[in-house]
């Protein structure tokens, strides 16, 4: 005598093995930002102890020392490096991207370094970072 099992089997596919990625389940993990990036990063910069203390201050110091010192100097230059760190420290804080470049593209970066320059310079030509 034969005996034949009957049981139907459920063929579970990707799931089973751990293989299946979400976006094959049509799940959009892309997630909308409905704030403007620019100004929050800077509000966050500006408000974060630690990034204002080993950043922000530092940098916004020396243009004004060097303002003060009558010599010549490229605020971009100098502030480049810290809207990177800051757009970094930002991303990695509220954790909106595994790579910053994801979000902030280069037109976010370019207003956020002039944002940075018009308002700093107005304070540093009125006497502030003294």
């Amino acid at each position: 005598m034969i005996i034949q099992d009957l049981d139907i089997k459920l063929d579970t596919g990707h799931v089973e093995r751990g293989n299946m990625r979400l976006d094959e389940l049509g799940i959009n993990l892309k997630k909308d930002i409905d704030f403007d990036l620019v100004d929050d990063a800077l509000v966050f910069m500006r408000n974060n102890p630690m990034f204002y203390r080993k950043d922000y201050y530092p940098t916004v110091a020396k243009m004004a020392d060097m303002h003060r010192g009558g010599s010549s100097f490229d605020p971009d230059s100098i502030l480049s490096p810290m809207v990177t760190r800051g757009i970094n420290s930002y991303c990695k804080e509220y954790k909106l991207a595994n790579m910053p470049d994801d979000i902030f593209h280069e037109d976010h970066r370019r207003r956020l370094l002039n944002k940075i320059r018009e308002e700093e310079l107005k304070q540093i030509e009125k006497g502030d970072y003294t």
